[in-house]
């Protein structure tokens, strides 16, 4: 098994092991006092893994209630936060109880913003399911709903008290949901670390499963690197945001429905990488390197919203400070820096 220390103001570690998933009812015991808990899952997730986590938890002295909402980004809202609270209220939750996240990054971060406010705060565990939540979300705290007009932002930081991850649910994954959190993977090795990134380009979506376990466990060791720096996301933390404010904007513009979060990204690394290639602070190589790995994922490089439809919605990124925006640009691959910039200068910037 391999262990991951996240040293943040609440410590917790990442157990990453292919069939993790049956030891779970063990590995929460060790890590809370509580034998009663809630789990929180989506519909899709509820019909593959429920009963198997459940019964561990069960075997392990736990009760066990379930919340299932329906899967997808249009959940992470205001409105099924809110029947979670009812849930939880309904079946005598306590401050001294925890909940169970059991799914991917939408499950994660709404059953991690009613752990942190639910109560004024209880205890959470992250048993995420995608390859996406298994190598970011889950991970560094932070918990988040959308607002119609934005994506993330009403959160709060939350650790949890623990993630377990089992590589093997990426086994019941589409490719097209593999493909998804392949983007933040290849995020990671952009910003940090060329070795990772080159890890990931000697594979395709076809055979991507051969070197799972080494590339969850870099993914998670560079966030946890980074969030240990900066837990609270007011500057090296940042960098993680490569890609994510045009993605967030391309979500926005097609109403979550068009592009997932992945393919999202993916589009909005190719497309800041572009134009710092053009102000001369990227090399082409990397632009070119990057958009090679990202075509091997299935991924897409561009969108068909045009900039002058994106960039206003650019201005509601949680990266936003007053009139100005921190771009995260790659000048090479494992390098990259915050460029901030009056909102002017990055619609130019953008528009060249």
């Amino acid at each position: 098994m391999k262990k991951i220390a996240v040293k943040a103001s609440k410590p917790y570690e990442v157990l990453i092991e292919q069939g993790l998933l049956s030891e779970c009812g063990r590995l929460v015991s060790e890590v809370t006092k509580t034998k009663f808990t809630a789990v929180i899952t989506d519909d899709n997730v509820d019909a593959i893994y429920s009963e198997r986590v459940i019964s561990s938890l069960e075997a392990a002295g736990f009760r066990v209630v379930k919340f299932v909402f329906p899967h997808g980004e249009k959940s992470k809202c205001s409105d099924t936060l809110n029947s979670i609270y009812g849930f939880l209220a309904e079946n005598g939750i306590t401050r001294a109880d925890s909940l169970i996240a059991l799914g991917g990054g939408v499950v994660g971060d709404i059953t991690g913003y009613a752990a942190a406010t639910f109560l004024r705060g209880l205890s959470f565990i992250q048993i995420p399911t995608t390859l996406l939540a298994q190598i970011d979300s889950s991970v560094g705290g932070k918990t988040a709903i959308d607002l119609p007009c934005g994506k993330n932002l009403v959160g709060a930081f939350k650790q949890p008290e623990l993630v377990i991850c089992d590589p093997l649910t990426l086994k019941t994954l589409s490719p097209e949901i593999v493909s998804d959190g392949m983007a933040e993977a290849i995020k990671y090795g952009m910003i940090r670390s060329s070795e990772l990134f080159e890890l990931i380009a000697s594979h395709s979506i076809e055979d991507y499963f051969d070197d799972i376990d080494d590339i969850i466990c870099s993914c998670v060791s560079i966030k946890r690197d980074v969030v240990e720096n900066d837990e609270f996301d007011r500057g090296e933390r940042m960098l993680l945001n490569f890609g994510h404010t045009l993605g967030h904007a391309v979500e926005s513009y097609y109403n979550y429905e068009t592009y997932t979060h992945g393919n999202a990204v993916a589009a909005g690394m190719h497309m800041i990488t572009e134009q710092a290639v053009k102000s001369g602070e990227c090399d082409r190589e990397s632009l070119e390197k990057l958009d090679a790995v990202i075509t091997s994922y299935r991924l897409p490089l561009t969108v068909d919203a045009p900039y002058s439809g994106l960039i206003p919605l650019c201005s509601k990124d949680k990266k936003c400070e007053s009139t100005s925006i921190n771009a995260i640009i790659c000048s090479s691959i494992g390098t990259s820096f915050i460029k901030k910039m009056p909102f002017e200068d990055f619609r130019a910037f953008m528009e060249a």
